[in-house]
């Protein structure tokens, strides 16, 4: 997927719009000086707005592109694990289900539990009249 960047109108109005400041640290900005930024990065879903779009110094925007980078690859790697592309790291460690009745009954003594009660039918026949 291409990034999307911003159209000269746009990047215009944004310019205008910071009044020559910094619209993160509030820094002077000399012309050209400063750079447009996606507040909410094009990779996470952010649209080529005015409304998505600041004016920031090149440290302010070094420092949010770090941060960025972070949250791109964790929503990477959310979508990859959501997905079966990557194993979990381990399997779930319990004691399992007892294999009968019994080994229910000695399991629930030994840990000082009351065993779970018989199973009841779901459905009862009725009997019909004719």
């Amino acid at each position: 997927m291409a990034r999307m960047e911003f159209p000269r109108k746009i990047r215009r109005i944004i310019i205008e719009r910071a009044a020559g400041c910094c619209e993160q640290c509030k820094a002077k900005l000399k012309t050209g000086e400063g750079e447009i930024d996606h507040i909410l990065p094009d990779a996470l879903g952010g649209e080529p707005t005015v409304a998505n779009g600041r004016l920031i110094c090149r440290v302010c925007h070094a420092e949010k592109t770090a941060a960025d980078i972070q949250r791109i690859r964790k929503a990477d790697r959310q979508r990859d694990r959501a997905n079966g592309a990557i194993r979990p790291a381990a399997t779930i460690k319990s004691q399992g289900f007892p294999k009968s009745r019994q080994a229910a009954e000695r399991q629930a003594k030994a840990s000082g539990k009351l065993p779970l009660p018989a199973a009841r039918p779901m459905f009862a026949q009725i009997a019909r009249q004719s």
